[in-house]
């Protein structure tokens, strides 16, 4: 729709960059994009349109902050929210997942081709396994840009350098041949600059950080953008309290100094996007982007480690149940073992907050990356081993009561990292010998993530990352050790054989067999031996581990309906006895079951 607008001020461009993919090609003022012009005697006539954008979510995954399907990150959010700042409309502004457009190539294609101004957010600085969902690649990004006729931008951690997987460098070259603006700052500042007035030249935008208080605003005003994700309603919305690292000196392989020292948000900033997220039909949430949640406005006392401040938590958990009462899911994410260990009495507090007012299942990742005290030296790590144990002690003395959902209510995840600045094969031996540790003394892990360092650069490992290669067919045999001797006795700790596990989301149908999680942090992959309706809940009795996986069957299973593959699954019941079983169908009730089969053990997980 053409809308007359005259301005004495406004002008077009006199002069046009060589390439028109990253340049306007018109003068931009707020939501309008002008489009013709009628010169007479007095005033020029100046004929715009409504302008469009298309935000497309290349999925994120960094040491705090994830956004990987069910997860919508927050840069996503404040994206959206800046546009909508600069006057753009909520129907203007689009956004698809890269998983759409590689499901409907031609319904997002439409939509970018008459996008004035086309969006990535992407970068995988600690890549890891998906269950249903693959970060955008190079040629994926190429091509989008390649189709669009706007202006092409591209931010988020990609702009630290790309690799897709642990193990291999990252390199910012690799971007050059994107066709877009990249972003070597914030993409939501630099979108937010891009549509100021009378802006024309996009290499004269400053690249910059963006504020805390301005993304207090964009976050709330982009909360609508929520409800145009595939997994709405069932998003993970992943929120931030602070982003950079408080310590005086940084692991050698991180890439979150790169966001400079910790820039809290303000408590009551954090609930009022909450509440704007639940207004629109959020439900799941995850304290996740930050390096410790245990930090969040903590006080610098000169030191390595800030001192934290648990009525900070108390008053953010508080006040996040307040706006959200019926929420489902609230989960976090990091915390530093250095800090449980150098604090533990306000952390103590400060996890029993959590534990009042969150949701079971949660998980307190702690990167300890390795119990090798030459490694932890070298790397500047946050915690020698014993810290890191005790830290393992106190999460599990508060939170290993299981709850309402069938998790523990709050139990550590451990990451290790391997290729480190020391590394040697003693290295694999003693964080080995430390997870046994933990296992034999019946000290509870939810998860334990061991991966291939990914050198970044402009931190102190790139170029210092050739143990990676050299150890690689150690790590391959050490980590196969530890998924048989630790993580399956730990799993089968965390969730024995008839345990009801409530409200598993079946997320993908593989041959015959489903396989779905709780929403939350780090959920337990379950497997169901038979399709089940996708995006749809139930209730699942475990009934068989695996190294990082558990089979399930849904519960209350109904016995005179049920195949014959959940009957031999249920607990103490075997391929004859299910026979049996399904030979005697319909039973009247569970005494007439017990009567013909003389099986009680089945009672508690059935139903008629």
């Amino acid at each position: 729709m053409l809308t007359r607008y005259t301005h004495k001020y406004l002008q077009t461009s006199k002069r046009k960059t060589a390439s028109t993919k990253i340049a306007h090609k018109y003068t931009i003022n707020n939501n309008y994009k002008i489009i013709a012009i009628i010169r007479d005697r007095y005033f020029n006539i100046y004929y715009t349109q409504t302008m469009r954008a298309i935000i497309i979510d290349g999925y994120v995954d960094e040491p705090a902050c994830f956004g990987v399907p069910p997860y919508i990150s927050p840069y996503i959010r404040y994206i959206a929210g800046a546009l909508r700042e600069r006057g753009l409309q909520e129907k203007d502004i689009s956004y698809s997942t890269i998983d759409e457009i590689r499901i409907d190539p031609t319904k997002v294609s439409e939509i970018i081709k008459k996008a004035d101004i086309t969006i990535i957010i992407a970068g995988m600085t600690v890549p890891g396994k998906y269950l249903r969902s693959t970060p955008i690649s190079l040629g994926e990004i190429e091509s989008i840009f390649n189709a669009s006729n706007g202006t092409n931008i591209l931010g988020g951690p990609i702009r630290l350098g790309f690799s897709m997987e642990g193990g291999k460098k990252a390199e910012s070259s690799l971007l050059d041949n994107t066709n877009a603006i990249i972003c070597k700052k914030d993409i939501e500042a630099f979108v937010f600059d891009m549509l100021a007035e009378h802006t024309s030249d996009l290499e004269d935008i400053e690249h910059r950080s963006r504020s805390v208080e301005e993304i207090g605003r964009w976050a709330v005003k982009g909360a609508f953008i929520i409800e145009q994700h595939s997994d709405y309603p069932n998003v993970m919305c992943e929120l931030e309290t602070y982003r950079g690292c408080g310590r005086d000196r940084h692991c050698s392989f991180c890439t979150e100094p790169s966001y400079g020292s910790s820039d809290y948000r303000p408590i009551e900033d954090v609930i009022l996007e909450v509440s704007s997220l639940y207004g629109r039909g959020a439900r799941n949430f995850r304290i996740g982007r930050q390096p410790d949640i245990l930090s969040y406005h903590a006080k610098d006392t000169g030191g390595n480690i800030p001192e934290p401040d648990p009525l900070a938590i108390l008053n953010l958990y508080k006040g996040i149940r307040n706006v959200a009462p019926e929420l489902k899911v609230l989960h976090m994410d990091n915390a530093n073992p250095g800090t449980i260990a150098t604090y533990p009495e306000p952390c103590k507090d400060i996890l029993k907050t959590i534990v009042k007012y969150h949701t079971p299942g949660d998980v307190a990742a702690l990167g300890m990356e390795s119990a090798d005290p030459n490694v932890v030296k070298a790397n500047n790590l946050k915690a020698m081993p014993d810290d890191v144990f005790e830290a393992i002690r106190i999460i599990n003395e508060i939170g290993r009561s299981r709850g309402n959902n069938g998790m523990p209510e709050l139990l550590p995840g451990l990451n290790i990292v391997h290729g480190l600045i020391g590394e040697s094969k003693k290295t694999f031996d003693l964080n080995y010998d430390f997870l046994k540790s933990i296992l034999d003394s019946d000290l509870l892990l939810r998860r334990i993530n061991i991966r291939q360092v990914m050198a970044f650069p402009d931190t102190p490992m790139y170029g210092n990352d050739e143990l990676v290669g050299k150890h690689k067919k150690i790590f391959l045999k050490y980590k196969e050790k530890i998924r048989k001797d630790i993580d399956l006795p730990m799993l089968q700790k965390v969730v024995p054989v008839g345990t009801i596990l409530k409200d598993v989301i079946c997320e993908v149908n593989d041959g015959k067999m489903c396989f779905g999680r709780q929403l939350g942090s780090y959920p337990l992959l379950i497997g169901i031996p038979a399709n089940m309706p996708l995006n749809t809940f139930t209730d699942v009795t475990v009934t068989r581990h695996g190294h990082r996986s558990v089979t399930g069957i849904p519960y209350p299973l109904n016995i005179n309906t049920a195949p014959i593959q959940f009957i031999q699954e249920l607990p103490g019941i075997g391929k004859k006895q299910a026979v049996k079983i399904h030979q005697n169908i319909p039973f009247s009730d569970k005494e007439d079951i017990v009567k013909r089969t003389g099986n009680e053990e089945i009672l508690p997980y059935i139903s008629l």
